[in-house]
């Protein structure tokens, strides 16, 4: 075991890791989307997998829910098995009119509640924002694959839970596009160490709407945000 948490052994993951908080959406793309995989983790159901798309190595990872999760599997990606690149598939509410449920969004930053990102900046505000070059390539991908996609603010939450209604005026004062639980702490991790990070979500959750997707169409209805990512490591 080289980690508490991971117990690949140093190369078994590629250094492009698409990574989903659901362990059970991680198995989803790899028995639906890679071929010759082989299970690389399995530590606490966090399921880690990888195989090739396309002739290309790729590995896709769960980190669970919130930035303490999803950090502990980002540092340990980063610093013991050498990724280089994480892209982030997850899912999130929306607050703003013009957004629809299965809308894709990509996070060009990231706002957020959490005190996270305060504790390693010396109580200041950092700025979390993706990889310039992954949003490239990702909008080249959207462009070939005549997907819609949404590029702008997602804000990271603590609290899935929470009864604060004025925050949510707020965000939709500011256009957020999408309210999720891991990405400004997957940007900060990206800067601290000098990888490339990039987060897409689909919307699940209409907050203001009240809609929302089934618990099975979170696992496995997700496919055009799940293509995106694939394509974008080919470039």
């Amino acid at each position: 075991m080289v980690t508490p948490h991971i117990d690949a052994k140093v190369g078994d993951f590629s250094d492009v890791v698409i990574m989903s908080g659901d362990p059970i959406r991680a198995k989803y793309i790899a028995d639906n989307y890679l071929k010759n995989v082989t299970k690389v983790n399995n530590v606490r159901s966090m399921f880690g997998y990888t195989g090739t798309y396309k002739n290309k190595k790729i590995s896709i990872m769960s980190h669970g829910i919130g930035i303490p999760s999803c950090s502990i599997y980002v540092k340990e990606l980063i610093t013991e098995y050498l990724v280089k690149r994480i892209i982030r598939v997850g899912t999130c509410g929306a607050i703003i009119e013009n957004m629809e449920l299965h809308d894709i969004v990509v996070g060009m930053g990231a706002c957020t509640d959490s005190k996270v990102n305060r504790l390693n900046f010396k109580d200041n505000d950092f700025a979390a924002i993706c990889s310039f070059s992954m949003l490239f390539n990702i909008v080249k991908v959207a462009k070939k694959l005549n997907v819609k996609i949404n590029i702008g603010n997602l804000f990271t939450t603590d609290l899935f839970y929470s009864d604060d209604q004025e925050i949510l005026d707020v965000i939709e004062k500011y256009g957020i596009l999408g309210i999720e639980m891991e990405t400004a702490g997957l940007y900060a991790l990206a800067a601290k160490y000098k990888i490339e990070a990039i987060s897409i979500c689909t919307v699940t959750d209409h907050i203001k709407k009240l809609t929302k997707i089934s618990s099975e169409d979170r696992q496995s209805s997700l496919d055009s945000m799940i293509r995106l990512a694939l394509e974008s490591t080919l470039l």
